[in-house]
């Protein structure tokens, strides 16, 4: 089936750090298991990384929807200066 992504954009300057919510991407291949969906990360954010809250300091490549359920992944900004847009694919 059809996989469908609907991600809503977050600002983070410099030191703040967001965790990784369905309410910011959350996606649904049809089956009755959206949970198990694994999440890779092909391209990182330039200014920060992906990391597990259980690992701080320790970037991630990838995640499974559960760790958005359960609040287990933030997206860290890395304090560089002259930081702009980008995003994380």
């Amino acid at each position: 089936g059809d996989i469908v992504l609907l991600a809503k954009p977050v600002t983070l300057t410099e030191g703040d750090r967001v965790t990784l919510t369905t309410d910011v991407p959350v996606a649904t291949d049809g089956t009755s298991k959206p949970e198990k969906l694994l999440y890779a990360v092909s391209l990182p954010p330039v200014h920060g990384q992906i990391e597990h809250i259980n690992y701080p300091g320790v970037p991630i490549s990838s995640y499974r929807q559960l760790d958005m359920v359960a609040q287990k992944v933030s997206d860290v900004h890395d304090n560089s200066h002259g930081a702009g847009k980008e995003s994380l694919r």
